[in-house]
């Protein structure tokens, strides 16, 4: 989808002790979750340094653009906005004629892809950086990130969470369900069971649509076949104008393990027709 729209990904990176993977050129998910079941020390992440947006840029220019919307992941949890205005400043005197917008998308995962797939749609009708921007801060303020973990393991490995709390969810069986929404991640509820969870999540998605369509996107991180019965669920649930399935992408992987299963979306207002 990002090369059908030309939408140019700037990889972070995966760090499995001194190898440095690029996501989504060197490993792709189905690899990366092999590696990480094999591997006795779990992998670091890195973002993206103001270097390789400004090889970004530099493509962007010599392929005869003259404007670029750069959306990076929530600010809070990740150096990439910052490393994006970095790369903006060291631009300006080598690229003079190359006008740059950075957005912080303040979501990450499938929402930001929903928020960069509605930014390049709008530019491909020949809109305005300015008009594209807006388009995209709109759909960001409406975009809804909900997931289910399978397990808070990995997330105690990096030191995120305490290691009573671990034992504590896998004694009761708890199945964290976490959202993103305006740049920060929250515990939503603690239900009992995966099955719980699932419908919670579905229920949570109802909630936020309040009745207008949707367009969705049902991630997973080594669970292809949950994601598709997420997605059976998710259209009988509410009205979806666009929704398909996506690994989520190994960075996010690497701190949350396999099993993670979650849906972002945003609800269509009239002005928005059905896309």
């Amino acid at each position: 989808m990002a090369q059908r729209h030309a939408i140019t990904v700037v990889p972070m990176q995966l760090i499995f002790g001194e190898i440095a993977l690029r996501d989504g050129v060197d490993i792709q998910p189905a690899e990366f979750y092999r590696r990480l079941a094999q591997s006795r020390v779990l992998p670091t992440t890195s973002g993206p340094t103001p270097e390789d947006f400004l090889a970004a840029f530099r493509s962007a220019a010599a392929r005869g653009y003259a404007e670029v919307l750069c959306l990076t992941l929530a600010s809070g949890l990740s150096s990439t906005y910052a490393s994006a205005l970095a790369a903006v400043g060291q631009a300006k005197g080598e690229l003079p004629h190359l006008q740059v917008t950075v957005m912080d998308s303040q979501t990450a995962g499938g929402a930001l892809g929903l928020v960069a797939l509605a930014a390049a749609e709008e530019a491909e009708r020949g809109r305005t950086l300015a008009a594209v921007t807006a388009e995209a801060q709109r759909v960001a303020e409406r975009v809804y990130f909900v997931g289910v973990l399978d397990t808070l393991y990995y997330i105690w490995k990096g030191g995120r969470v305490p290691r009573v709390a671990v034992w504590a969810t896998s004694l009761l069986q708890i199945k964290p369900i976490l959202d993103i929404r305006h740049g920060k991640v929250r515990l939503v509820e603690r239900p009992r069971t995966r099955r719980r969870a699932l419908e919670r999540i579905l229920a949570l998605v109802a909630q936020h649509a309040s009745g207008q369509p949707v367009k969705a996107v049902v991630m997973h991180a080594d669970a292809p076949g949950e994601a598709d019965a997420l997605l059976a669920r998710l259209r009988a649930a509410v009205r979806c104008t666009e929704v398909f399935t996506t690994p989520f992408t190994p960075v996010i992987g690497a701190h949350t393990g396999p099993g993670l299963l979650g849906v972002a979306f945003y609800p269509l207002m009239e002005s928005d027709g059905d896309g």
